[in-house]
C-alpha cells in the first residue's frame, strides 16, 4: 500500500523547534536528517536555511512518499539505515556535514497504519518490520521458545512480568494479528478501562525494537554521526523512551569527558581518547503545549551537542 502525500504531511513533528535551535542552522549548510519518516524535519531545515538536506529512512514507503514533499534538487533521499550514514556519505563524497538530527523510534505514520502491524489501536497482521523485510512479529512470537520471548520483553519492554506474558503467548499459538496478541497480553495481566497504559504497550514495544535492532542501531548511529560531524557540527536526537535515553545520556556523557570520576572503591581510569563533544545541552522536553497538540511527544526528550576537532573513536567499542 502506498501512502499518500496528504495524509503524510498530516503528521507533525515532534520538538521540531527545539530541534532546529539545536541545530543552529547558517544559511547554505549541509545536514543530515537520519530519520527521515514523513520530512517534517527535513522541511524545517530547509525553512530555517539549510542549502541540502541528506535524507535517511529504512522504510521503502516513506522514501516513495518523500519524492512529493520535499525539493529534488535541495534533498538527498536514500533508503537506508542511518546507521549506515558514515559509509554511505562518504561513498558520495558527502563528508563531512555541518548537522545531524536522529528522531528514533517508530514514526506516526507507521504506527497509523494497521497493516503495518506496529500498533494494537487497530487490528492488523502482526508484522512491525520498518524495512518490510525479515521476520515478522508473527513470525517471533511464533517460533521463538518462551524464553527467549521473555528475555526481549524483559530488556526491551522493562516489562515486570516478563515470563507472564511470554507463557501466555506460547500458550495462546499460532497468533497472526495484533488484536489477537494485545488480547493474550491483556488477559494474562490483566485489563480494565480507564487504564493510564494498555498493559500490551510494553509488549509491542519490546518486540519492535527487537525485530528492528534499533538500539544497536542507535548506538551504531551515534558513532556514525561523530564520524560524518565537522569539528563545530551540532548532533540533535530526540528520543521516546528510557532504553533510548539511557544511550544517548551515556554516548555524549563519555563523549565529552563527562564520565563520573572514580572512588577509593574504583580508582580512575587511565585517560582515553580527547572528547568528541562539547556543549552538551541539558535534556529538553516538550512544552504543555505541544502535548496536548501531539499526545504522542508526551514522552519526548531531545539531548544535543557540539562536535570538536578531536577525532572519532572509531575503533572503541560503545559500552551500554
Amino acid at each position: 500500500m502506498s501512502v499518500s502525500p496528504t495524509s503524510v504531511q498530516a503528521h507533525e513533528p515532534v520538538l521540531v523547534d527545539e530541534v532546529v535551535a539545536a541545530l543552529a542552522i547558517v544559511p547554505g549548510e549541509m545536514l543530515v536528517d537520519g530519520t527521515f519518516g514523513a520530512g517534517g524535519y527535513t522541511r524545517a531545515m530547509l525553512g530555517a536555511g539549510a542549502g541540502r538536506v541528506i535524507a535517511f529512512d529504512r522504510d521503502p514507503q516513506a522514501i516513495a512518499a518523500g519524492r512529493s514533499l520535499v525539493p529534488e534538487d535541495k534533498v538527498t533521499l536514500i533508503e537506508d539505515r542511518f546507521s549506515r550514514m558514515d559509509q554511505v556519505l562518504a561513498g558520495r563524497g558527502l563528508a563531512p556535514v555541518d548537522g545531524v538530527a536522529l528522531d528514533i523510534g517508530v514514526s506516526s505514520m507507521q504506527l497509523d497504519q494497521a497493516e503495518r502491524g506496529f500498533s494494537f489501536r487497530e487490528d492488523g497482521p502482526l508484522d512491525m518490520r520498518m524495512s518490510q523485510a525479515g521476520e515478522t512479529a508473527a513470525d517471533f512470537v511464533n517460533n521463538a521458545d518462551e524464553s527467549e520471548i521473555a528475555r526481549v520483553l524483559r530488556d526491551y519492554g522493562e516489562e515486570p512480568r516478563a515470563r507472564t506474558v511470554a507463557r501466555a503467548i506460547v500458550a495462546a499459538r499460532p497468533l497472526t494479528r495484533t488484536a489477537e496478541l494485545a488480547a493474550v497480553v491483556r488477559k494474562a495481566l490483566g485489563h480494565h478501562p480507564g487504564m493510564k497504559t494498555d498493559p500490551a504497550t510494553r509488549t509491542f514495544q519490546a518486540i519492535r525494537i527487537h525485530l528492528n535492532a534499533e538500539l544497536d542501531e542507535l548506538e551504531q548511529g551515534l558513532r556514525a554521526a561523530e564520524r560524518v560531524l565537522r569539528a563545530g557540527g551540532r548532533l540533535a536526537v530526540v528520543t521516546f523512551h528510557s532504553l533510548e535515553d539511557r544511550i544517548v545520556k551515556r554516548f555524549l556523557r563519555d563523549r565529552s569527558g563527562a564520565a563520573p570520576a572514580g572512588s577509593r572503591h574504583r580508582p580512575d581510569a587511565a585517560a582515553g581518547p580527547a572528547a568528541t563533544f562539547m556543549a552538551v545541552a541539558k535534556p529538553v522536553a516538550p512544552a504543555e503545549a505541544e502535548v496536548v497538540r501531539n499526545p504522542r511527544s508526551r514522552s519526548a526528550k531531545l539531548r544535543s551537542a557540539v562536535r570538536t576537532d578531536a577525532p572519532a573513536w572509531s575503533q572503541l567499542e560503545f559500552v551500554q
